[in-house]
């Protein structure tokens, strides 16, 4: 972000408040929401947050339990959710990433909001559309090396189940599990040396989340071999290895 965050948050203040208003009261209503771990929340920033990704509305459940502001890493395509809820995250304002290429704009506007002691909510799997756990990109593991900023995982259980309840009638029981604090994190180096020990951070960060679901949602971080064999084959991040070209804006 080249502006100043402040100033950005400030004109976003109102329609904010007026999503998370809503936001906490959608999940009131419609689920039976339990938090476990409210006692792990930092009283403020820096901070990097992270969660397992199952469901397009899972940044609709972080903003709704997190006690501070948040700005949000995001897909520009928003592939697994409906048309007709694509105006929300563009109200809200997010920085936008192009999954399958570096987005070194979104990367350098989230560390300034690091900088300045903001709060950044990542989805390291950087997709929905799978009930298990998928393996994670670098981003957050870079981001995390580049600021040393804390990170704090966090698992939600359920949320795949939200909208074929409601559609039964149902209410879907949604628990969310808040862990420790992670990190700091350092990565030295070029090149594949220093992408070796942003995986190996990935895969600790990723390894935290998996322990705070049930075992059979830790797909590709599973000691089951049969579900890391599943949860690599539905690996393909919606856009395989070629990288994603702007058509939701």
């Amino acid at each position: 972000m080249s502006t100043d965050y402040t100033a950005f948050r400030r004109r976003r203040r109102p329609v904010r408040a007026a999503l998370r208003w809503l936001a906490r009261r959608a999940f009131s209503l419609l689920s039976h929401l339990e938090i476990e771990g409210r006692e792990n929340l930092p009283s403020s920033g820096p901070l990097i947050v992270v969660a397992n990704h199952f469901n397009f509305a899972d940044p609709a459940l972080m903003v709704a339990i997190a006690p501070w502001p948040l700005e949000f890493l995001g897909g520009i395509n928003m592939r697994h959710a409906p048309r007709l809820v694509h105006w929300i995250p563009k109200a809200w304002g997010y920085f936008r990433v192009l999954r399958g290429t570096a987005s070194r704009d979104a990367l350098r506007a989230a560390e300034q909001v690091l900088r300045e002691g903001g709060v950044i909510g990542i989805y390291p799997e950087a997709t929905a559309g799978a009930a298990i756990l998928r393996p994670a990109r670098p981003g957050t593991a870079f981001l995390a090396a580049r600021t040393g900023v804390p990170i704090l995982p966090i698992a939600f259980e359920g949320m795949h189940y939200l909208f074929p309840s409601l559609r039964q009638g149902r209410r879907a029981r949604i628990r969310v599990r808040i862990g420790e604090l992670l990190g700091p994190f350092t990565a030295i180096g070029h090149g594949r040396e220093r992408r070796r020990q942003l995986d190996k951070i990935t895969d600790e960060i990723m390894q935290h989340i998996a322990e705070l679901l049930p075992p059979d949602r830790r797909g590709y971080y599973s000691d089951d071999p049969a579900q890391r064999a599943e949860a690599a084959c539905a690996n393909d991040y919606d856009y395989g290895f070629r990288p994603e070209i702007e058509r939701d804006i």
